[in-house]
Formats: C-alpha cells, sequence, structure tokens
C-alpha cells in the first residue's frame, strides 16, 4: 500500500509532467511507459526463479522495494527526459524484482486455510494505494499551487516507509537449505509445476484477454460527457470497489470451489460490460464500474491463491514469474484489440465483444475441468477440484 501511494503519486502526474514542463510528446510518453512496463514483466521471471534458486525471498523484495524509493527524488530533480526515462527503467526493474518474490512470500508465510484471505488483503491495501496516491497527489497539487517537483519529493516518503516496513516487519520462515540448488528455470525443474499449475496459468490469461485496460473505462466517461476534473474519480470509485471487496471475497474463496468462484466474477464482467455498452449517463456509467471493481474484487487475489495452490513450494517464485508475465501479454494484447474495436465499430461494440468474450471464457472453465491435484489445506489433503478448491 505504502509503496503504491508513493508510484501513484508520481505516475498520476508524470504524464503532464513530461509534456507540460519538459516538453516531451505524447508519443514518446507511450514509448517509455511501454518499455517500462514490458520489463517489469520480463523481469518478473527471472527474479521469481532466482528466489527459488536462493531459497530465500524477503531480501530480493526488499532491494525491489527499495529500487522503487530511491528513484523518487530522481523524478523530482529531473530537468530532461533522459533522468526520467532512467529513473522509470530502474523504478521498473524494481517493480519486477520484487513482484514474484513477494506473492511467494506472502505465500510462504500464511496458513494454506488463509491463503485466500491474505491475497485478497494484498490486493485490497495495493489498490487503496492506486486511489490514494492520485488523490493525495491532487490535493498537493491544489495546496502547492500545482508545484509538481514538491509532490514528486512528498512521494518520496511513503515510498522509504514502505522499505522499513519491509526490513523490520517481516519474518521469512526458514527454509530447508539445498546444498546444490538446481536452476528453477530448467526443462527438470519446470517439469515439476505440473498441468494443474499450467491450467491455472491458461485459464488466467484468457481471462485477461477477456478483461482490457481500465484505461477504456475512463474513455468510456469521456465519451458519456463527463467534464475532463471529474473523469479521474471514475478510477477512484473503480478502486474503491475493488478495494473494499477484495478482502472478503478473498475470505470467501477460503471456504467455497475457486473454480465457481472465478466463473462468477466472469459474470459480473459479462454484465458490467453491456451494462457500459447500454450505458448513456451516469447512473449507468456509474453501475457499470461499480460492477467491474466487484469483478476485479472477486477474481484478482484469487488467481493469486490458486498458482500458491497448485506450485510447489520450492517453485513459487518462478510460477509467479511466469503467471505474471502471460498475463501481462494478454493485457497488452486485449487493450491493443479493445482500442481497434473502438476505433473501428465503436465504444458499445468493443464492450459488447468484451461480454461475448467473457462469456466464452465462463464456457471454458465449466466445460474444461482442472487437471486433479491433491494439496494440503490444514492437516488434511483434497483434490484442487473438490470443494475447497
Amino acid at each position: 500500500m505504502l509503496m503504491d501511494i508513493s508510484s501513484e503519486m508520481i505516475h498520476s502526474l508524470l504524464p503532464l509532467f513530461l509534456v507540460g514542463t519538459l516538453g516531451v510528446s505524447v508519443l514518446a510518453v507511450g514509448v517509455i511507459e511501454g518499455i517500462a512496463e514490458s520489463t517489469a514483466l520480463i523481469v518478473k521471471v527471472f527474479s521469481g526463479a532466482l528466489s527459488d534458486y536462493l531459497g530465500r525471498r524477503k531480501g530480493l523484495a526488499v532491494l525491489g522495494y527499495a529500487m522503487g524509493a530511491f528513484t523518487k527524488p530522481v523524478f523530482a530533480l529531473a530537468t530532461g527526459v533522459g533522468a526520467v526515462v532512467a529513473a522509470r527503467f530502474v523504478d521498473r526493474i524494481g517493480k519486477g524484482i520484487r513482484g514474484a518474490p513477494r506473492d511467494a512470500l506472502v505465500a510462504d508465510i500464511t496458513p494454506p486455510a488463509i491463503r485466500g484471505a491474505a491475497f485478497g488483503l494484498r490486493q485490497s491495501l495495493d489498490t487503496v494505494g492506486a486511489f490514494v496516491g492520485p488523490l493525495l497527489a491532487t490535493a498537493l497539487m491544489l495546496l502547492w499551487a500545482n508545484d509538481f517537483r514538491a509532490v514528486f519529493w512528498a512521494a518520496v516518503i511513503p515510498g522509504l516507509l514502505a522499505v522499513l516496513l519491509l526490513l523490520v516487519g517481516v519474518r521469512e520462515p526458514v527454509r530447508a537449505t539445498v546444498e546444490h540448488p538446481v536452476n528453477p528455470i530448467r526443462r527438470e525443474a519446470l517439469a515439476r509445476l505440473g498441468s494443474a499449475y499450467w491450467w491455472v496459468v491458461g485459464v488466467g490469461a484468457v481471462f485477461t484477454l477477456a478483461r482490457f485496460s481500465e484505461a477504456f473505462l475512463v474513455l468510456r466517461a469521456s465519451q458519456l460527457g463527463v467534464a475532463n476534473a471529474w473523469v479521474p474519480l471514475v478510477m477512484v470509485a473503480m478502486n474503491l470497489v475493488y478495494a473494499g471487496s477484495a478482502y472478503p471475497f478473498g475470505k470467501l474463496s477460503d471456504s467455497m470451489s475457486h473454480r465457481t468462484l472465478l466463473a462468477l466474477g466472469l459474470v459480473v464482467l459479462i454484465a458490467s460490460d453491456l451494462v457500459l455498452a447500454l450505458a448513456s449517463g451516469w447512473a449507468l456509467l456509474g453501475l457499470g464500474v461499480a460492477l467491474w471493481g466487484v469483478h476485479m474484487g472477486m477474481t484478482q487475489g484469487l488467481l493469486a491463491a490458486m498458482v500458491a495452490d497448485t506450485a510447489p513450494e520450492d517453485l513459487r517464485g518462478t510460477a509467479y514469474g511466469f503467471f505474471n508475465l502471460l498475463s501481462g501479454i494478454a493485457m497488452l494484447a486485449s487493450s491493443v484489440i479493445a482500442g481497434l474495436l473502438w476505433d473501428a465499430a465503436g465504444s458499445a461494440f468493443t464492450f459488447y465483444v468484451g461480454a461475448g468474450f467473457a462469456t466464452l471464457t465462463v464456457l471454458g472453465i465449466a466445460l474444461l475441468l482442472p487437471p486433479e491435484r491433491r494439496r494440503e489445506r490444514s492437516a488434511a489433503r483434497v483434490p484442487l477440484h473438490g470443494p475447497h478448491e
């Protein structure tokens, strides 16, 4: 939560700072963001595998968060685009380094019986940062007369607090040391991930294809005549619902079928797409955005818990790395497709297609049963597709 507040305070203002203060083109902003996010996705695979190889995760997580925290002053001091690009690049490398080891660490320190609740809570706090950061940045911009650099300096504080909290507040469980560590990306090691894990990865990627970027919610609001000053509230509202629903649904996933809950989340996404396609004003727009937030709360922490449940303990970092990589590629593809549909056939058609693809995904989840795998929950072991899936 603290690092997200820090990052979003900067990222919510960075495009305006680049274009308005440093004179960078919009195309250059897009290229910078694309390279930065792609870098984070690639690094996640290797950092997760490295955490498995070393048998330790906290050190990599601290390194990743520290890299993010110590780039924040560079944004405040930047006088040209070069410094911003370098800081953004290092920041995203830090995100890539910490992402998979952090999720694997959450799985390591959480009892299996409450793992869904744990990932729901993590997702909820992450989302709190996603809307508190921009709101705080807006308030400080108003207070400090649009002083970008002052806001960037303020963002340093929660970033450093995040690193400090991880250093002193988190204890990594002791794992058995291996005299001759094995490269977890080798074919033999990857084969141990098993079909149940790859089923989850496939479901996560297809699910992401059915859900394009939240940027299209903002575009839809603007198209419906919402004033530019109020458009950011769309994302604030979505993230509020997301943050409020992630933990309850994560806790619910500990006592019901994961596959059923995932399918229900897709049904909510279908409803959201249809409402947004039909919207002509604030009322339906607000309902569609709220449903979008609910579906995110139902599914994102759930998918993370499913990865933890299906991957061997010593390969969890690698498992999260590949899961994040393929989901990120799917998100890029779905957003490109959505943009093409938007330009070619209009916004309503784009959301109708999203609803159609989500419907096909629900049918696929219902018909293609996950491979049977037994895992431990509390003291008992139950099949993956059983009542506590």
